[in-house]
């Protein structure tokens, strides 16, 4: 969807132009570059963080250099009064909400037996939690204003950044493995009751993707060999590979898309290991 110009600014189609969206944990990694195409894309952007306003800011800049709003907003999203103020904000300030992307995540990793139990509810109640009290904020505004064609052809539209291990067991990572498990059914269950309302409901499943939360799985030649033996595409995924995925699903592009997950990470749901029969 993109060609390179202008020293690697992108052009891209402005699939999105006159569309509000609402990204999570968009000060870095996956949710900075989905915020950025979003923008690049016609969109104005909310771009919410919890730490690192400095980096906000310069997210908010980048996306402004394309002719579309944007501002940087403060909230936890496991805390249920900061999502409700942020998403009230938005309305108030850019009119309404077309997009929400429910990206904010983290990681608290330790074996089983030695994980403990704040350990287990922070990242439930962020990876989560959060996701379900964004999605049903931006679904209230969806209803409430109804479908506006000349905008889109949905009344809205919720992306849930989920991961492979959805579905790929992960030792080691019991509480980030639950809840993106619980992500699936989440927007599963979104998806079916939200539909009918002209809603559209899914998630993205990004593989191994260069982020922050992940540095020492492929900072070293060595640690880097070790991962793309479970890529069966033989590289590392960046964090635009998964802000394209999440633009063109947020778009009319693929409007009759519902309760689908969309995994971005280079065939590791394809169980590599069976490739020479197991």
């Amino acid at each position: 969807m993109t060609t390179p110009v202008d020293g690697g600014r992108r052009s891209v189609p402005p699939i999105l132009r006159g569309q509000r969206a609402l990204v999570t944990g968009a000060n870095s990694g996956i949710g900075r570059a989905t915020a950025i195409a979003l923008g690049r894309a016609g969109a104005d952007v909310v771009v919410n963080y919890v730490f690192g306003s400095d980096a906000a800011e310069e997210v908010v800049a980048e996306i402004r250099s394309f002719g579309v709003r944007a501002y940087a907003h403060e909230a936890d999203v496991s805390q249920e009064d900061q999502v409700v103020a942020m998403v009230a904000r938005m309305v108030a300030e850019f009119g309404t909400i077309d997009v929400m992307v429910a990206n904010a995540g983290l990681q608290r990793d330790a074996a089983v037996t030695e994980m403990t139990l704040a350990q287990w509810q922070k990242v439930l109640d962020v990876n989560l939690t959060g996701q379900f009290l964004c999605a049903r904020e931006a679904a209230k505004e969806f209803i409430r204003r109804g479908v506006v064609p000349e905008v889109s052809r949905s009344a809205g539209k919720i992306v849930c950044m989920s991961s492979v291990h959805q579905i790929i067991p992960w030792a080691g990572h019991v509480n980030y493995a639950s809840s993106k498990g619980g992500v699936l059914m989440l927007m599963q269950t979104l998806a079916q009751e939200l539909a009918p309302r002209g809603i559209r409901v899914n998630a993205v499943a990004p593989g191994a993707i260069r982020t922050p939360i992940n540095t020492s799985a492929w900072d070293t030649p060595e640690a880097e060999a070790d991962l793309l033996r479970l890529i069966p595409y033989r590289r590392v995924g960046d964090p635009q590979d998964i802000a394209d995925a999440v633009t063109v699903l947020a778009s009319d592009l693929m409007d009759y898309v519902v309760g689908t997950t969309l995994y971005v990470d280079g065939g590791m749901t394809l169980f590599p290991g069976f490739a020479t029969g197991g």
